[in-house]
């Protein structure tokens, strides 16, 4: 129960944000561009409804059957994205368009006011004619409020073709294959037989709403396409239960390589039972390595990979255990840890880690979360080294709601080892 006031707390923030939002959005795209009051009631009962539908299918993504409520979430979503870039479109645009606005009611260039002439009686013979006077007219002109109209519909046409296009990329390059790359990484002590051993790594697969098992068949396909020595999941398996999404991850059972295929856990994979994922990932023949370790072998030479659980797991009980992991073990070889989140590279560096591979920022997933995940992490994506540890940041193969990429498309890494 202890939990309850904290969920409300999210779901009452999250209707006020969606209630703001959506007037905003409604006053741009539709009091400022129109005058009938039909339009205008539609809009207010749009933007009303989209008020509560938004905050609903954030908590039906959280808590309900991914499988049974899709036909639901997506549209939900699909609209969030949209929304996100409108507001962007719209942010941008909004001083230029004041100052705009505010130019078309001074501009010397403006045509001058009607003025209404008057006939004044003058001093004189009576067959003298009156002298007209000019008066101005009311200042504010049908021209005027039609500048302004045509103003607030060209940006309200502008960001609509904006949002609608990003959007409808973003979702056709999140949905769409994962791009393979191969990255060459040279390890100190790596033994020279060990020299092209190639680790598979297909992180962020996120089954769910959105993907289901189709993107895993797919992903199993590219992966073996890609001849591995090994297959590292790293993290965010699933955004629901076990129980409802283990038909969707069946296919992993498929995946083939010379040393099989080791998974460690994730953020999202403690939003649900973690247990009951790594149960079923053991049916599958994936490995899961929980704070522990294990020697792989491979033509006469050796390393260590080793995994860590997520730091979401400290909440479930089941922390990141580096000493556990790392201790104790042979140093005349290099070791490979697994860890979901990049920030975890600090520790490893700490406890002599030569590579760290991660994933869980999606590349940044989509403008402005490029611009937020520095705010959090040491790394969006690619190698970077932090003394003696390397480590490497997949963009993952599938991504959390809205499943939208722009910028950071997905993407397999074959890591191929290189002997100094």
């Amino acid at each position: 129960m202890s939990g309850l006031p904290q969920e409300a707390a999210v779901a009452g923030t999250s209707i006020v944000v969606a209630a703001v939002v959506h007037r905003y959005l409604y006053v741009r795209l539709v009091k400022n561009t129109t005058a009938s009051p039909r339009l205008r009631r539609c809009g207010r009962l749009t933007a009303v409804a989209l008020t509560v539908l938004v905050p609903a299918g954030v908590l039906a993504a959280q808590y309900a059957d991914p499988t049974r409520i899709a036909w639901f979430v997506r549209p939900v979503f699909t609209w969030v994205a949209c929304a996100v870039y409108l507001l962007l479109v719209l942010a941008v645009l909004e001083v230029p368009m004041r100052l705009a606005a505010r130019s078309s009611t001074r501009s010397p260039h403006a045509p001058a006011p009607r003025t209404a002439a008057t006939r004044r009686p003058r001093p004189g013979p009576a067959t003298h004619q009156a002298e007209p006077v000019e008066t101005a007219a009311p200042p504010d002109t049908p021209t005027m409020a039609d500048r302004r109209l045509v103003l607030a519909r060209s940006v309200a046409l502008l960001a609509a073709a904006t949002a609608t296009a990003t959007t409808g990329y973003g979702f056709h390059r999140g949905l769409g294959p994962p791009d393979i790359k191969t990255v060459p990484i040279t390890l100190r002590r790596l033994h020279p037989s060990l020299d092209g051993m190639r680790i598979t790594m297909a992180g962020d697969l996120h089954l769910g709403p959105f993907f289901g098992r189709a993107h895993t068949t797919r992903n199993v396909r590219l992966i073996n396409s890609t001849s591995p020595d090994l297959v590292a999941i790293v993290g965010d398996l699933s955004d629901g239960r076990a129980e409802d999404l283990a038909g969707h991850a069946e296919p992993l059972a498929r995946l083939r390589s010379t040393h099989g295929t080791f998974f460690v856990t994730g953020n999202h994979d403690y939003r649900y039972d973690a247990d009951a994922w790594i149960d079923t990932l053991t049916g599958f023949g994936v490995r899961t390595l929980r704070n522990t370790r294990t020697l792989i072998t491979h033509r006469g030479g050796a390393l260590d990979l080793a995994g860590v659980t997520d730091i979401e797991g400290e909440r479930a009980h089941d922390a990141p255990d580096y000493g556990k992991a790392l201790a104790d073990r042979d140093r005349s070889h290099p070791v490979v840890l697994l860890a979901h989140q990049p920030v975890q590279v600090h520790e490893a560096a700490r406890h002599g880690v030569d590579l760290q591979l991660s994933g869980h920022t999606h590349g940044g997933g989509f403008f402005p979360g490029n611009l937020l995940v520095p705010l959090t992490q040491p790394v969006t994506a690619g190698l970077v080294t932090f003394g003696t540890t390397q480590l490497y940041v997949s963009r993952g193969v599938g991504a959390s709601l809205p499943p939208i990429r722009v910028g950071a498309p997905p993407d397999i890494t074959v890591i191929e080892l290189r002997s100094a």
